[in-house]
C-alpha cells in the first residue's frame, strides 16, 4: 500500500495538481446538456452541467493520505441535483464533502458515482478522499496506470431530469424484418412534492435520417422515480447491422431530453447498434446467428487515441471480441461500439492465489464477509456497460475459486440481465455460469 501512496503521490505531482445525507449510486454515465447542438458535438465544456474534479495532495500519514479540492459551486446548481464522478482513483477511500461522509470504497479500479446534492452548499465547498488500505485487497484488479482521476467530474442535473435509461435497438419479437426501439427512461423528480416531468427521444438513421420522435409526461410523487416507456418500430434495420465482423459498423443516434412548460431542458445524446447478444439453448447468439468468438485480453490505455490504435491492431490481427479485467471507462465501450468489437465484461474480483481453497474463508469467493462488496462489484460492472451494443456477456470476475459471493452476484445479475449470459470460468461445472 505504501508504494501505492507513493506512486500515486508522484503522479499527482507530475500532474501539477492544485491543492478538495449522500451515497453511492449506480446508473449508466451521461452528462447533461442544455442545447442540442453541444450535445451533438460533446461540448462538455459549454453546457454548464459539469466541473472538472482534479484532486492535490492535502496530508500524508504512514497508513493513509488526504487528496481534494476546493470546488466553487454557483447558486443554481443548489437548487438541483449534484454528483460525482470518479475514475483512477487507485486505492480504496473514503470520499467526504465539507463535513459529510459520502461513502467509504474498497474497490480502486471501478469508476464510480455518488450523490453529493445533501452536502453540497452555495460556494465554496471542500472535497475530500482520504486513500486508504482497501478491506478488500484479496480481490482487487491491479489498479490502472492512467493518470490518477483523470476523466473524475461534478455534474448538475435539474430537479426534474433523467436518473437513467436502459436502450437497445432489437429484433421485432414478431420475427417480422424490422428493428424495434427499447427505451426505457427513469425520470425522477427531486422536489418534495408531486410534479409533471415530460421525457423524450429522438432516432436518427447512421444515414442521418430522423426515423422516431415522442414523448411523454407522467406526474412523479415527490422524491421518487418513475420509469416511462417507449417501443417504437425502427424501419430498415436490417439494412444497417451492427456487427464486428463489419468495419466501422454502422451506429444511430439517439437524443434523450426532458421539457418544461414548451422549453426543451435537457438532452442526453447516445449512439446504439442494431442487435442485441442473447443465450438461446445454451448458444451465444445475435440475430438468430450463433456467434464465434475470438478473445484478446485489453484495458483502457492512456488516452482515446491510443486506445483506438491498439483496437484496431486486435481487430485486424482476427480477433473479436475484447476482455478487459475490470470495467472501463465509458469510452472505452464507445470505441469498441464504433471499431466493432465485442466485449465480454468483467467486475473487478480478482483471487487466483486462493482459488483452490473451498473452506469457509479459505478463497474470497467463499467468505460471507465479502458478500456485499461482490455485490457491489457486480452492480457498478453491469450498470457501467449494460447500454453498450458492443457488450456481448458478463464475466463474474476473473479466476478467483467458487463460493457463496459467486452464487449471490450470479443471481443478482441474472435477475437485472435476462438476454445476454453470465460467465465464470472458475464455476468448474457449477450452475453459476451460463457457458
Amino acid at each position: 500500500m505504501k508504494r501505492t501512496i507513493l506512486l500515486l503521490a508522484a503522479l499527482l505531482a507530475a500532474a501539477g495538481a492544485a491543492a478538495q445525507e449522500a451515497g453511492r449510486i449506480f446508473r449508466t454515465e451521461a452528462v447533461p446538456y442544455d442545447l442540442r447542438r453541444d450535445a451533438e458535438r460533446g461540448d462538455r465544456a459549454k453546457s454548464g452541467h459539469t466541473i472538472d474534479f482534479s484532486p492535490g495532495m492535502v496530508s500524508a500519514s504512514d497508513r493513509s493520505f488526504v487528496v481534494g479540492q476546493r470546488v466553487d459551486i454557483p447558486y443554481v446548481w443548489t437548487d438541483g441535483v449534484v454528483g460525482l464522478h470518479l475514475e483512477n482513483v487507485r486505492s480504496a477511500y473514503t470520499l467526504r464533502v465539507n463535513d459529510c461522509e459520502v461513502a467509504r470504497v474498497e474497490d480502486p479500479s471501478t469508476p464510480a458515482e455518488f450523490d453529493l446534492t445533501e452536502c453540497i452548499r452555495q460556494g465554496t465547498n471542500d472535497i475530500r478522499l482520504e486513500l486508504r488500505d482497501s478491506g478488500a485487497e484479496r480481490i482487487n484488479t491491479a489498479p490502472t496506470t492512467r493518470e490518477a482521476f483523470s476523466g473524475s467530474y461534478l455534474y448538475y442535473q435539474n430537479k426534474r431530469s433523467i436518473r437513467d435509461f436502459e436502450i437497445a435497438l432489437v429484433a421485432d419479437t414478431a420475427g417480422r424484418r424490422f428493428g424495434m426501439l427499447d427505451l426505457k427512461i427513469i425520470a425522477r423528480n427531486a422536489f418534495n412534492y408531486d410534479e409533471s416531468v415530460t421525457v423524450g427521444f429522438d432516432i436518427y438513421s447512421p444515414q442521418g435520417k430522423l426515423l422516431e420522435f415522442n414523448m411523454k409526461e407522467v406526474t412523479i410523487p415527490g422524491r421518487s422515480t418513475d420509469t416511462v416507456r417507449f417501443s417504437p418500430y425502427i424501419y430498415g434495420t436490417y439494412d444497417n447491422v451492427w456487427s464486428a465482423d463489419r468495419r466501422n459498423p454502422p451506429l444511430y443516434r439517439v437524443m434523450l431530453f426532458t421539457r418544461r412548460d414548451g422549453a426543451y431542458k435537457e438532452y442526453m445524446p447516445l449512439r446504439i447498434g442494431f442487435g442485441r447478444a442473447e443465450l438461446v439453448d445454451g448458444r451465444l447468439m445475435r440475430l438468430g446467428r450463433e456467434l464465434q468468438l475470438s478473445t484478446a485480453p485489453c484495458n483502457a490505455a492512456a488516452d482515446r487515441a491510443t486506445t483506438r490504435r491498439e483496437l484496431l491492431a486486435l481487430k485486424v490481427a482476427g480477433k473479436n471480441t475484447v476482455c478487459p479485467d475490470c470495467p472501463q471507462p465509458a469510452w472505452f465501450y464507445e470505441l469498441c461500439d464504433e471499431v466493432g468489437l465485442y466485449v465480454i465484461d468483467r467486475a473487478n474480483i480478482n483471487a487466483p492465489d486462493e482459488r483452490t481453497n473451498r473452506a469457509v474463508g479459505g478463497t474470497p469467493s467463499n467468505d460471507p464477509a465479502l458478500a456485499d462488496e461482490y455485490l457491489e462489484r457486480v452492480k457498478a460492472m453491469y450498470y457501467r456497460s449494460r447500454n453498450f451494443t458492443c457488450v456481448v456477456a458478463y464475466a463474474l470476475g476473473g479466476p478467483s475459486g467458487n463460493g457463496y459471493n459467486m452464487y449471490k452476484a450470479y443471481e443478482w445479475l441474472k435477475s437485472v440481465e435476462h438476454d445476454r449470459p453470465v460467465i465464470y470460468e472458475d464455476a468448474d461445472g457449477e450452475w453459476n455460469s451460463d457457458l
